[in-house]
């Protein structure tokens, strides 16, 4: 947490128009959000998905706008809060959006209400109708440039947001990702904490040779049959690619401390720093690892 983009005729004819084509498509589905500057937008509807989190969907400027965002990246929010000295600060908080980058009008988070989160605490406060500065995107794993053909994922939370990002980009009905194969370990308290979990499993049930998730909980209840404690290197040598697989990658976001205990913390500037934690342990390099 923060405080503070000779065949000349024929050759002429095809190139302008596939120029005009770009200018045309450009004009018609502009880019509401700015990495150079925060933008306020529109809270339009609070959907409740459990007893702590929330999907908040924010209107863009028309319904021709679009986020402008690529797989995967985030954005910035910000809220002007006072400082000790009388001064005005800001509060700042990176979020990754779940609704589809390409989504006309709208934009959507699922955003958790912690305790000690001053800006989860200051969304979730928000009424339809009031305005949240927005600022992005902020690259992170460009899928476009660093795709590969066997994907393991470990989320915690609402670290499931940048994961489903780049699940949608993978099976979305234009992906041309037809051999890629992912697999989710998806970290959580108790059933009803998991996030999106009728998403997954409709994937799982459309890509059954291709997607596979597997659910693991802390304080499961009696009846849960699936994998219970925490994330391992047991679990992890079971499910996910292994450190010597080709063309293969290992994503993982969730809070810090799970973080640091799957592949060692970032470092203070949120740069990837050093390999650490279980994966480290198991052989994997940090070529092969990437943390949101």
């Amino acid at each position: 947490m923060l405080l503070t983009t000779g065949l000349g005729a024929y050759c002429y004819y095809d190139s302008r128009t596939f120029t005009s084509r770009v200018h045309a498509e450009a004009a018609k589905n502009p880019h509401a959000f700015s990495p150079a500057e925060f933008r306020s937008f529109t809270l339009e509807n609070v959907e409740p998905i459990n007893y702590n989190t929330s999907k908040f969907r924010f209107k863009l400027p028309s319904e021709q706008h679009i986020t402008g965002l690529h797989v995967a990246s985030c954005i910035f929010t910000r809220v002007p809060v006072k400082k000790e000295d009388g001064s005005t600060g800001y509060l700042m908080r990176p979020y990754t959006p779940t609704s589809d980058e390409e989504a006309h009008g709208y934009v959507e988070f699922v955003i958790k209400r912690y305790p000690e989160g001053k800006m989860s605490k200051h969304i979730h406060s928000l009424k339809p109708g009031d305005q949240l500065e927005i600022k992005g995107p902020i690259p992170k794993y460009n899928w476009d440039q660093g795709k590969v053909q066997n994907v393991g994922m470990i989320a915690g939370g609402t670290g499931i947001t940048p994961m489903l990002q780049l699940i949608r980009k993978i099976f979305g009905a234009s992906s041309t990702d037809n051999d890629t194969k992912v697999t989710l370990i998806f970290a959580n308290q108790t059933e009803e904490d998991i996030l999106l979990k009728d998403e997954l499993d409709a994937y799982a049930r459309s890509f059954p040779k291709r997607f596979k998730v597997v659910y693991i909980l802390d304080k499961p209840s009696k009846a849960w049959k699936g994998p219970k404690g925490y994330v391992s290197g047991d679990l992890i040598r079971e499910h996910l690619p292994k450190s010597d697989t080709p063309s293969s990658i290992i994503f993982v976001c969730g809070p810090d401390a799970m973080l640091a205990s799957m592949a060692g913390p970032k470092a203070p500037d949120r740069s990837q720093g050093e390999l650490g934690g279980i994966l480290k342990e198991l052989g994997y390099s940090s070529d092969k690892v990437y943390k949101f």
